[in-house]
C-alpha cells in the first residue's frame, strides 16, 4: 500500500522508538529502485526513510464517522 503526505499511519518498527503510534506522513521519497520511503512525523519527533511495509494506514474515529454519515 502506498501512502500520501498528510496520511494518519501506524509505524510498526520493533526497532524504532516510535514502534506501534500513530504519525502523519510528512514526506514521500522515491528509492533507487523505485519504491517509496517515508518520512513519519509523531508528537515528540519523526522517522525518516520508513519502508511501506512497516506502516499502516490508522484507522481513526473520524473515518468512521464519515462513513456513516455517508450512508444515512
Amino acid at each position: 500500500m502506498s501512502f500520501e503526505e498528510d496520511d494518519e499511519v501506524v509505524l510498526h518498527d520493533k526497532h524504532s522508538e516510535y514502534d506501534g503510534q500513530t504519525g502523519t506522513v510528512t514526506q514521500v521519497v522515491d528509492t533507487m529502485f523505485g519504491e517509496p520511503n517515508y518520512t513519519v512525523s509523531f508528537e515528540d519527533g519523526q522517522e525518516a526513510g520508513v519502508p511501506s511495509d512497516n506502516l499502516e494506514a490508522a484507522d481513526g474515529e473520524d473515518v468512521e464517522d464519515a462513513e456513516e454519515d455517508s450512508e444515512e
